[in-house]
């Protein structure tokens, strides 16, 4: 397999605080990671980079075998599917759903005077009953609900049958009937041998879907651990990341963690 994604020491600096210090990681094709850490660990940064709207202050990174600083980044953006709400806010509210998904297949964020091919709503359409969302085609987006939206956008990042899926925490704002809702459909996804190389950002192991292969683990800039999900997820590991004592549970495909009691 080759790499969809390659970092080589790769630093980015901002007002003499390194964001990320020396992250040396990869992603092979058809693998799932999951980046956790504690907030301001770093992981948007390394989101950013995969996504080429962030380039390394020191060191190398190759996305789907381009280097960044020595290709066309907006040749090489529609390859990369992206879902976060950085995305979010950058669609306009009172365009339908089926329009905010169709925009993608254009690189575009807003509906202007272009026309879709009747292939082009098909698999609008398509991605959207993937994700759930068939009966709110003509809802606004604006009008959408958290778990709505966030479904809409990861149907919007499939649209141009991306070689590279980056997820930022998908389940983030979600009630518990939309976080279970959202991981039953991203397991289903990853578990799809047809889908594209995926990695999402989380804080919690229990939004971790079936089917997700590895884990990267970072704290204050670092990487503390990467490698398979089966070795890698545990106790020690996980304490590490958060700087405090925590168990982790596995039950069936799931993940739980939770701390120590106060003595």
């Amino acid at each position: 397999m080759s790499d969809v994604l390659e970092l080589v020491d790769v630093s980015v600096v901002r007002e003499d605080r390194a964001l990320v210090d020396k992250v040396s990681w990869s992603v092979a094709e058809g693998e799932r990671w999951v980046i956790l850490g504690p907030n301001g660990a770093g992981k948007t940064t390394l989101l950013n980079i995969a996504s080429s709207y962030l380039f390394p202050t020191t060191g190398k990174a190759r996305i789907l075998g381009e280097e960044l600083g020595a290709v066309d980044v907006f040749e090489l953006r529609p390859r990369i599917g992206v879902a976060g709400m950085a995305m979010a806010d950058k669609l306009p509210h009172g365009q339908t759903v089926l329009q905010t998904v169709l925009t993608a297949a254009y690189g575009m964020t807003a509906h202007w005077h272009e026309s879709y091919d009747e292939i082009d709503e098909k698999r609008a359409r398509q991605f959207l009953d993937r994700m759930g969302m068939s009966g709110y085609l003509d809802r606004k987006f604006g009008t959408l609900s958290e778990g709505e939206r966030k479904r809409t956008l990861i149907a919007r990042a499939m649209m141009t049958d991306p070689e590279l899926l980056l997820l930022d925490e998908p389940a983030a704002g979600l009630d518990l009937g939309g976080r279970e809702d959202l991981v039953r459909r991203l397991g289903r996804l990853a578990r799809d041998p047809q889908a594209p190389s995926m990695v999402m950002v989380t804080h919690h192991v229990e939004e971790i879907a079936p089917g997700f292969t590895h884990v990267l683990m970072i704290r204050q800039g670092k990487v503390l651990v990467a490698g398979p999900l089966e070795s890698e997820l545990n106790s020690r590991n996980l304490s590490r990341c958060f700087g405090l004592p925590l168990v982790v549970e596995r039950a069936g495909d799931r993940w739980t963690a939770q701390g120590l009691p106060l003595s």
